[in-house]
């Protein structure tokens, strides 16, 4: 799945394409998409997870000047997405699951 612009408009694409970190659909590809054609109006969160699937995407997103999030360890089931996110320097603000919704509200446009 990705996040594609046409004019001033934004769509989704869901295509059949190869394995990314393993994973079809892959985040990474979902949030590499949204850097390219977001950029910096673009608002990113990684949430509990198992592996580093989302982690270089989350990064292109936070790279390109968007605002990145991830869910704060103990709020996690399995901390394992955030955790390599947070390693890789692709967070912006961790947050509590509980103040996650009101971060959405803030973007929501």
């Amino acid at each position: 799945m990705q996040v594609k612009r046409q004019g001033a408009q934004y769509f989704i694409d869901i295509s059949d394409g190869p394995l990314v970190s393993r994973h079809r659909p892959s985040v990474d590809v979902l949030f590499r998409s949204i850097a390219k054609n977001v950029g910096q109006n673009a608002v990113g969160i990684i949430m509990t997870g198992m592996g580093d699937d989302g982690s270089n995407g989350l990064k292109d997103i936070k790279d390109a000047g968007g605002f990145t999030v991830a869910q704060s360890e103990e709020t996690c089931v399995v901390f394992g997405m955030p955790k390599e996110a947070i390693k890789k320097n692709a967070v912006t603000k961790i947050l509590h699951l509980n103040e996650i919704p009101n971060l959405i509200q803030k973007y929501r446009i």
